[in-house]
């Protein structure tokens, strides 16, 4: 067996890493719990090579001098990232985002995210009320696994489009159609861009609309289709706090092209969101919920936020604030006396 699968199958059944990278055949880390740890082993040289064909070839893209960036996903669904030996120093840099098997859904988090019972409930009634939802955070937080954990509350009644450009969502709802954009590499001479997937979405009969992580231009087109009564749709969003989440969004609206007055952005955005969820490491490194914040409205031309859950130094709680849209929550099972006694 090629070397770097078998030290792959080895580290599966090794709890807690989150990451792989390879940067040599004697240079390969693993992340545990937000540290890097060097590993005692050397690889086969060769086998870095035929990896990498491996990988290319599973993900039907080409990866050679001319494609020296593949981005795509291993069989068990993690994430990987290679760029040539051209532009790493003589050999291929390989980087794994290992897919958290532990977690299938809210009721097995097994202390992961670090959330309490009443979080879990909320949690629950916010995708069953069908709010729009956008999870904020950092690089390696576990946006991607969050947003999976959500998925799994959406009923099999319900069409769901997912769009993504490296298949990373786990969600086996029969009724679902994935839209992929393609990867670095593809063979395909005129290959669809995030944005026109998006515009496609319209004309698929969605009841919610899931977009792994927005990046570009598209946030104007999934702003507008969220603006156009597809309630319940969630995606992803690289940002530090809330706040930055919403001005990210509003700079990504404007690469679209469109000269739009930014208040007209902003009630845009208003408009469309409902929550957002911010996830951050904590002082230990753990990945954990530090905001549930919703989406107010508009004062003069500012979007009014307010913190419906905290976690502080003493942990998760709610702030005593209800949710304008609080009716919706308890339709959708949320205990009348939630909000009470907080």
């Amino acid at each position: 067996m090629n070397s770097i699968w078998k030290l792959l199958k080895e580290l599966d059944n090794k709890k807690g890493i989150t990451e792989v990278i390879i940067n040599a055949p004697d240079l390969v880390y693993i992340e545990r719990e937000g540290d890097l740890t060097r590993l005692n082993v050397s690889l086969i040289e060769s086998d870095i090579q035929t990896f990498c064909e491996e990988v290319a070839l599973n993900n039907h893209v080409l990866f050679d001098a001319d494609h020296p960036i593949l981005d795509g996903v291993l069989p068990d669904g993690s994430r990987i990232n290679i760029i040539g030996k051209e532009y790493a120093g003589g050999f291929p840099a390989i980087t794994i985002r290992k897919y958290i098997k532990s977690i299938t859904t809210l009721d097995n988090l097994d202390g992961k995210f670090n959330l309490t019972d009443k979080w879990v409930n909320f949690l629950k009634a916010m995708v069953k009320s069908r709010s729009n939802v956008l999870i904020s955070g950092g690089t390696g937080v576990g946006k991607t696994t969050f947003l999976n954990l959500l998925l799994q509350e959406i009923t099999p009644r319900e069409r769901v489009v997912i769009l993504e450009d490296t298949k990373e969502l786990k969600y086996d709802n029969p009724n679902t159609v994935r839209l992929l954009t393609p990867t670095t590499g593809t063979q395909l001479n005129n290959p669809l861009t995030m944005r026109e997937l998006v515009k496609n979405t319209l004309r698929m009969r969605p009841d919610r609309i899931i977009m792994g992580e927005i990046r570009g231009s598209e946030a104007f087109d999934f702003l507008t289709v969220l603006n156009t009564g597809h309630d319940g749709s969630m995606c992803t969003i690289h940002a530090n706090n809330p706040s930055e989440a919403l001005s990210r969004l509003e700079n990504l609206f404007l690469f679209s092209g469109y000269d739009v007055p930014l208040k007209a952005i902003r009630f845009q955005v208003m408009s469309a969101l409902d929550y957002i969820i911010q996830l951050k490491r904590d002082r230990t490194s753990g990945r954990v919920v530090s905001h549930i914040t919703e989406v107010c409205n508009m004062e003069g031309d500012k979007i009014l936020l307010q913190d419906i859950g905290l976690r502080g130094n003493l942990g998760a709680s709610f702030t005593g604030l209800v949710p304008r849209k609080v009716e919706e929550l308890y339709e959708a099972g949320l205990e009348r006396s939630f909000f009470e006694n907080l």
